[in-house]
């Protein structure tokens, strides 16, 4: 089930943010409490940002979001581990993109986040292009697939 993100969802979203292994699977580190703070206050005060809350069986499981970058409209989510490999991921990808008509869709995804790029392709998106990025934290390049998602012929 997807709604509305509410401050009370925050705090789970920043411990689902700080785990090490989310951080090497999504190669992207964590945020220290104040960059959390700034980085969430942005996305719940840019108009253009659709973000939604997972939940799973009554708890927050995680948010699936959409955005402007560089000219393209991407998604991403974030899924707390405890709900990893249940189908969680799909389940709140397929519903937010029934929701979100904005068509192409793009997401890029690290190239060893096997789990995460099989949640996109499941969704619909398939592998438009490979790419080299320097990571977040700025220390390493990271490989990344391209993935799009077309409007239906």
């Amino acid at each position: 089930m997807l709604r509305d993100v509410t401050e009370a969802d925050l705090p789970v979203f920043f411990e689902h943010q700080k785990d090490p292994e989310a951080n090497r699977m999504a190669a992207f580190p964590a945020r220290d409490r104040g960059a959390f703070t700034a980085h969430w206050a942005r996305i719940r005060n840019d108009a253009t940002v659709v973000v939604k809350t997972v939940l799973c069986d009554g708890q927050v499981a995680g948010s699936v979001v959409s955005f402007e970058q560089s000219g393209q409209r991407l998604v991403g989510y974030w899924i707390g581990r405890e709900f990893w490999g249940r189908g969680v991921a799909t389940r709140a990808l397929a519903a937010f993109l029934r929701c979100l008509p904005v068509r192409p869709l793009h997401a890029r995804v690290a190239s060893h986040n096997v789990a995460s790029l099989r949640v996109l392709e499941k969704c619909g998106f398939t592998r438009v292009g490979l790419d080299r990025a320097l990571s977040s934290s700025g220390g390493e390049v990271v490989e990344e697939f391209v993935l799009e998602l077309r409007a239906r012929a």
